[in-house]
């Protein structure tokens, strides 16, 4: 059976996924970052992601664990699955869908007090209903139109909010080239999930998916070139257990063509020069 825990903090397992399949799939006795019994708990978690991609082999030094991924059968990146394993809590849930049955066109156009007494209309026929705050609501609403998908709109000292327009469906051979191909390419297995099953078109002699782990990385790397923003990087040197911080300037993500990893162009106004990070970098 899946292991069904869902997580809160990807940073973490990041992490977890570079030590097991990045920089080699350590035993429970070489793995000293947590406990042994944490140690247990990832590697379930990623054998329930990664499971059919897992082999083994026995060598004097014991039972060796590694990926074998053969790009001619697996057109999509396996490492997406982590991203896809979000948590949310009961209230969010609830929300969610309650929210969407009440903003369920472009046109119902409410406000704040409007769809909070709509949605104590909706829990109101159960023995014990849960009740939501008007801050909970708000808070909800501003981060559905961060992600583009609500709308608000000032009329005088009112807000109204509606469901955003947009287009619903998408070209399946750009998402599935686009999924594998683009440092952000989780976005489209994300839509992908939302599409028909379909035969795809797109194979990969050299198909680089630990790019995956970094998704959420670029796309803030993204957001800063894109509004001119200088960022922190984490330096992180393993060889020498050493962190150092570094405040930069991004400018272009640059891929190899060899072993696919991403490197971030970026100006450091400490030196005056502009250098190349590596995948190893994590974001502040």
């Amino acid at each position: 059976m899946a292991y069904k825990e869902l997580i809160k903090n990807f940073s973490r397992v990041r992490d977890y996924m570079r030590e097991f399949y990045v920089y080699g799939f350590k035993s429970r006795e070489e793995y000293t970052g947590k406990s042994a019994r944490s140690y247990d708990d990832e590697r379930r978690r990623m054998e329930s992601w990664l499971g059919e991609y897992m082999q083994f082999r026995q060598t004097a030094e014991g039972r060796q664990v590694f990926l074998s991924i053969d790009s001619r059968i697996s057109r999509h990146n396996p490492l997406y699955t982590a991203w896809k394993a979000k948590s949310f809590t009961d209230g969010d849930i609830t929300l969610h869908f309650i929210l969407f049955d009440i903003l369920d066109r472009p046109e119902t156009r409410l406000t704040l007090k409007e769809i909070t007494e709509r949605i104590d209309e909706y829990l109101g026929t159960f023995a014990e209903p849960r009740l939501f705050e008007e801050s909970t609501v708000r808070k909800k609403l501003k981060e559905y139109i961060a992600e583009g998908i609500i709308t608000a709109e000032k009329q005088g000292k009112t807000l109204y909010y509606s469901r955003a327009e947009g287009a619903e469906t998408w070209d399946a051979d750009v998402l599935d080239f686009f999924s594998e191909a683009a440092p952000c390419g989780v976005i489209g297995s994300f839509l992908l999930d939302k599409q028909k099953k379909h035969e795809g078109h797109f194979a990969f002699k050299h198909h680089y998916i630990t790019g995956a782990m970094d998704a959420e990385i670029a796309c803030d790397l993204f957001s800063a070139m894109a509004e001119k923003r200088a960022v922190t990087l984490e330096i992180v040197n393993r060889r020498r257990a050493k962190v150092t911080e570094h405040k930069v300037v991004p400018l272009r993500i640059m891929i190899s063509v060899q072993n696919g990893r991403q490197h971030l162009m970026a100006y450091v106004p400490r030196f005056n020069r502009i250098t190349a990070t590596g995948s190893t970098t994590s974001l502040t």
